[in-house]
């Protein structure tokens, strides 16, 4: 009886850390409108993510609040920021083309501006997941 709990017990812990991480890495260099890079500025951002095309319905809206580095670096996940709308872990990624709309207010407020928008592509470890790192069988090895 005790070992049948200890292995639930870790059948639990694995799955708990098997879990994929509902977030996207984002690393940009902020600029205000002429283009200059802001160094150590508070600002704040909203990014959104629009489903079929570049002018398609909002899934999902968050908003961040940062601070740039000596070089205007900025890192985030989206999907960890402060929702606007939308549920980023019932996003189905399934579906079609996505596209992430980025915005800005330069003096760390939310009254923002319009940077960018720009698709979401397939990353290595996505294109490795996608065939489980298993190997192709041919139609001998199937019969």
């Amino acid at each position: 009886m005790k070992k049948a709990l200890v292995i639930l017990l870790n059948l639990a812990f694995l799955t708990v850390f098997a879990q994929v991480p509902q977030a996207i890495k984002y690393q940009a260099v902020a600029r205000n409108n002429g283009g200059a890079i802001l160094l150590n500025q508070s600002i704040g951002l909203q990014l959104s993510i629009l489903s079929d095309s570049s002018l398609g319905p909002v899934v999902y809206a968050e908003i961040h609040q940062l601070t740039t580095n000596a070089y205007g670096l900025i890192n985030l996940e989206i999907g960890r920021g402060a929702i606007v709308s939308g549920n980023f872990a019932g996003i189905d990624w399934s579906r079609g083309l996505f596209f992430v709309k980025m915005e800005i207010d330069e003096n760390g407020g939310s009254n923002y501006s319009f940077l960018g928008i720009t698709q979401l592509v397939s990353v290595p470890y996505a294109m490795y997941a996608n065939s489980s790192g298993i190997p192709k069988m041919t139609d001998a090895q199937r019969d």
